[in-house]
């Protein structure tokens, strides 16, 4: 069958040969990904770990922490083992495992408390991820920060290997649901053509796109639509002059609303629907931390921005951070650090 063009082969030819080869001489694989697992994670995660099945290998899939209700549709999302229920049989699993993925991570901080089980192992580790600066402390290394979502990279591994044929309708959903989270519907770093032809490879393989966009986006709780709602009217301020909007919750605000893991994904998208915003902001208060997302339009750099002032990352358009000390110190710093990006602010065009 025509497949119309083929795919640029981004991915290093002995890098994919590498990952054949530690795939085939295996025998126990342990996929994993970072803390609070997105779309993306889970998607590039499951895609991986549903093919690995299919070639009969003995693969497990493990998560620092629980995930958001509305990815929990994907086949295979119960077989997830989550560290945080029992740190004990996770470390028997790392330690019998030969060989580790870490996908959507670019350093072992970013698992959490996983981070010293990954460091400790012995097994083979293979990194695929698009976000800057990856750890050296891996076999291979599959990073490119400008590819869209991990998901992509992961069908575009599986591509290279030669291994299309192979991919099944469950495999390529998971794919699909990594890469269509992770540019927040298609909507953010999305312009490279290549993508559009890996979606219609993978509608190929008999998925649905609009039931799997319902089944994310459409699938929220009563309690979280009120959340959205009371953030945007009360706890949301505008900086017209930068071009900036901010909202935030607080602890207390997210107990008012009976808050679950996953209620306030795409939250941050909201204020760059306000005419003339090109940089949003969220910031939630968790138990530990405050958590920060950034997204921004044009060539605003949101990355830049994290790295700065709140240790973070990734991408032009999208990253996130974290700050550890109060909420109103975090926004705070988030208005001095919008104070010294004034300029760039106001000569970004939106």
């Amino acid at each position: 069958m025509n497949y119309f063009e083929p795919l640029s082969e981004i991915i290093d030819k002995s890098s994919v040969q590498q990952v054949q080869e530690l795939i085939e001489n295996s025998s126990q694989i342990l996929i994993t990904t970072h803390l609070s697992p997105d779309g993306d994670a889970l998607g590039a995660s499951l895609g991986l770990y549903h093919f690995l099945k299919l070639k009969k290998k003995d693969v497990k899939l493990m998560v620092p922490n629980s995930f958001p209700y509305f990815l929990k549709w994907m086949t295979g999302s119960g077989e997830i083992l989550v560290y945080e229920y029992n740190p004990k049989a996770a470390q028997v699993i790392f330690d019998h495992a030969d060989l580790i993925f870490s996908l959507d991570y670019n350093i072992p901080k970013r698992v959490g408390n996983m981070a010293s089980l990954l460091e400790k192992s012995s097994a083979r580790k293979v990194l695929v991820d698009h976000h800057l600066f990856p750890g050296d402390n891996y076999d291979v290394v599959i990073s490119y920060p400008g590819i869209s979502s991990t998901s992509e990279l992961i069908f575009r591994l599986l591509y290279q290997a030669d291994r299309y044929e192979e991919i099944d309708k469950t495999v390529a959903e998971c794919i699909y649901c990594g890469m269509m989270t992770d540019t927040g519907g298609f909507t953010f770093n999305s312009n490279n053509p290549e993508i559009y032809l890996i979606i219609s490879l993978l509608l190929r393989k008999g998925i649905d796109k609009d039931r799997i966009y319902s089944l994310v986006y459409n699938n929220l709780t009563e309690d979280r639509f009120r959340l959205l709602g009371f953030t945007l009217s009360q706890r949301m301020k505008v900086y017209p002059e930068l071009h900036t909007a901010l909202i935030w919750l607080s602890l207390e605000d997210q107990k008012q609303f009976s808050y679950n893991k996953g209620d306030t994904e795409g939250f941050v998208n909201y204020p760059l629907s306000i005419k003339d915003i090109i940089f949003s902001a969220f910031i939630r208060e968790d138990e530990e931390m405050v958590k920060l997302s950034f997204r921004s339009q044009s060539t605003f750099p949101t990355n830049e921005f994290a790295a700065q002032f709140f240790h973070g990352g990734g991408h032009l358009n999208a990253s996130g951070g974290e700050f550890y000390g109060t909420l109103k110190e975090a926004i705070s710093r988030f208005e001095d650090g919008i104070g010294l990006y004034a300029e760039k602010l106001r000569n970004t065009p939106k």
